[in-house]
C-alpha cells in the first residue's frame, strides 16, 4: 500500500509523526471501554485493533471485527494484524444490511469515518442498530467549520461545529463528550482550541 494522506499506514511512517500519535492516541483512549465484541468499523489497514489486542490485560475483549469497504486496505490488514480474536470483512458502513451479516456488538469504534460520508444520518443509524442495549459507541470527528462547508481536506464531506455533532447523536441517552489536540484527550477546558471531537455513547 501507498501513502496517500487518506489512511494512516504505521509502518510506513515515522513513530513520531504527528498524524500518526494522534492516531494512536485515539485507540488507546477506546481501549478504557473495550470489551466484549467489538466492531472497529472503517478500521483501515488494522493497527487500531492491535493496540486494542495489546492493551486488553483483563482479557475483556472476546472478538473484535474490523469492517473497511477498500477491499486492498482489508487484505492489507489480514496480512499485518491478524489474531485468533479478529475478523476482518469488506462491507459498506451504510449498507443496511449491517446488522443481519454482523450482528450486535458491546463496543463499536468509528475514528476518522463521520466526516467522508454524505449521508452521516444514515451511518450514525446504523450504529445505533449495531449497538447493543448495554454498549459503548466510541466516535470521533474533526471539528470544522459546518456540515457542507468547505475545508482543507479534500476526503472529507463535512467538518462538524460541536452543537451539529452532538446533534447527531441525539438518538443515545447519554453521551460524554472529549476534545483532542495532539495527543492529549480530555475534557474541555476553557479558552483551549481543540481540533477533534470524541464522544462516547450509550442507549
Amino acid at each position: 500500500m501507498k501513502l496517500t494522506g487518506e489512511r494512516v499506514i504505521p509502518k510506513l511512517m515515522d513513530c513520531n509523526n504527528g498524524l500518526l500519535r494522534e492516531h494512536i492516541e485515539r485507540y488507546e483512549f477506546a481501549s478504557r471501554y473495550a470489551g466484549g465484541r467489538v466492531l472497529d468499523i472503517a478500521c483501515g489497514v488494522g493497527y487500531g485493533i492491535q493496540i486494542l489486542l495489546d492493551n486488553d490485560n483483563g482479557e475483556k475483549i472476546q472478538h473484535i471485527i474490523g469492517v473497511d469497504i477498500d477491499e486492498e486496505t482489508v487484505a492489507y490488514a489480514k496480512s499485518n494484524y491478524t489474531s485468533s480474536k479478529v475478523s476482518y470483512f469488506i462491507k459498506d458502513a451504510l449498507s443496511e444490511a449491517l446488522e443481519v451479516d454482523l450482528g450486535s456488538f458491546d463496543t463499536i469504534i468509528s475514528f476518522e469515518t463521520l466526516e467522508h460520508l454524505e449521508n452521516d444520518a444514515a451511518f450514525i443509524h446504523n450504529l445505533e442498530q449495531l449497538l447493543k442495549p448495554s454498549g459503548k459507541l466510541i466516535i470521533s470527528t474533526p471539528m470544522g467549520r459546518g456540515r457542507g462547508m468547505p475545508c482543507s481536506n479534500p476526503y472529507h464531506v463535512h467538518q462538524y461545529k460541536e452543537e451539529e455533532f452532538i446533534q447527531l447523536l441525539n438518538k443515545f441517552n447519554k453521551v460524554e463528550l472529549y476534545y483532542q489536540r495532539n495527543d492529549t484527550i480530555e475534557k474541555a477546558i476553557e479558552g483551549k482550541k481543540y481540533y477533534l471531537m470524541i464522544a462516547v455513547c450509550s442507549h
